[in-house]
């Protein structure tokens, strides 16, 4: 089918001409223009929108069905659109422009999926999710540690939206990386769902190896001295927000090793070959959250054995102090019974031979606790 076929195919004119039909769909919405400079916001939810040619950003003039019709009328390049949270109201005409699957633009909107990859007929809708460290003096039982975003991705064989959630993962900084690399550029949109990913991931190594320094303090902090009074809370907090890192990183593992291995039309071969380094990338990641979580399992386990022992130190010292009240409060209790014949009773030194006794056998209580450890 001809490139002016495919138009209309996709932005569902049917048999209207395709200047008319693109005249018409573009009354039906609003405006994007997209002469603003790179970077910067073109409407509510959109921040850019840019179309490549050999690898190269091209002019930004009209708006965006003019870019649509440019691209897909030369025949080369491809279309690159940024999005920021859009309203189902926002993102229609984008999908009726582009021909997207209502269960993947649903998606997009609502956000809150799980890593995945889908295929749409010619189309890929791939989710990650983004994570970032929040920086922090000391972790504290409930200070945040892992927050959590989400991009979205729509690839087609000349376009690329990506639909970004929350209040970190900018690809401003990506896209720039990638314009200095046209020969990168040039394989098409699938370089740039590469890019992606491999952004996405990176992000996960830095985290966890962030993660691994509130773990270092908390295993350092639980097997000083004092260990016993660390607050427990400290080490569920960091569990906790390790499961949502686990959530983000390990349901990926599949999507890119079906992007690795898997042929896909709009996946050119040649960067099948980087979604595998990407993959193994990811793999490092899983293995040291699994380790991580093994190792605070047992930082938690350390701690609840030295709670355990420092209250049976507790229960001993208590005790022996008991014992050698004992004494004492046993003769004293004797002695204050007012009978008549009691040992020693009308002697003059009954009273501080009595005194003595109750001395000597505390003290020997006392040495005799302490050589044992309870005191």
């Amino acid at each position: 089918m001809s490139m002016a076929g495919n138009l209309r195919k996709v932005t569902g004119l049917g048999r209207v001409g395709g200047l008319r039909g693109m005249a018409r769909l573009a009354r039906r919405r609003p405006r994007v223009d997209l002469s603003h400079p790179a970077r910067s916001p073109l409407g509510s939810s959109v921040v850019n929108c840019v179309t490549y040619q050999d690898g190269r950003r091209t002019s930004a003039r009209g708006d965006l069905v003019d870019a649509v019709k440019r691209v897909r009328e030369s025949g080369d390049g491809f279309l690159w659109l940024g999005l920021h949270e859009p309203t189902n109201r926002e993102f229609a005409g984008i999908a009726e422009l582009l021909d997207l699957h209502p269960l993947a633009v649903e998606d997009a909107v609502e956000a809150h999926q799980r890593p995945k990859l889908e295929r749409y007929g010619e189309s890929l809708f791939a989710v990650f999710k983004t994570v970032r460290h929040i920086g922090h003096d000391e972790l504290t039982a409930t200070g945040e540690v892992v927050e959590t975003g989400e991009i979205m991705v729509f690839v087609g064989e000349d376009f690329v939206i990506t639909v970004r959630h929350g209040r970190h993962g900018s690809l401003g900084p990506l896209r720039e990386e990638l314009e200095s690399d046209p020969e990168q550029l040039v394989k098409g949109p699938s370089t740039v769902l590469h890019a992606i990913a491999d952004h996405v991931v990176d992000d996960y190594l830095t985290v966890i190896d962030s993660v691994q320094e509130d773990m270092d303090q908390v295993e350092t902090d639980v097997f000083a001295e004092h260990g016993a009074r660390v607050d427990p809370g400290r080490i569920y907090q960091l569990k906790r927000e390790l499961l949502e890192l686990k959530r983000a990183v390990v349901p990926l593992g599949r999507p890119l090793e079906e992007l690795a291995t898997r042929p896909i039309r709009v996946v050119a071969p040649e960067i099948q070959a980087y979604f595998r380094d990407v993959s193994d990338h990811l793999q490092r990641a899983k293995e040291q959250i699994a380790a991580f979580d093994e190792l605070l399992n047992s930082i938690l386990q350390a701690y609840l054995a030295q709670v355990t022992v420092a209250q049976n130190e507790d229960m001993r010292r208590i005790t022996a102090w008991a014992a050698i009240i004992a004494v004492p409060t046993m003769v004293c209790g004797m002695y204050g019974m007012n009978f008549d014949h009691m040992p020693e009773l009308h002697w003059r030194y009954g009273y501080g031979m009595v005194i003595g006794v109750i001395s000597v056998a505390c003290l020997l209580l006392y040495r005799a606790f302490r050589r044992s450890g309870w005191l």
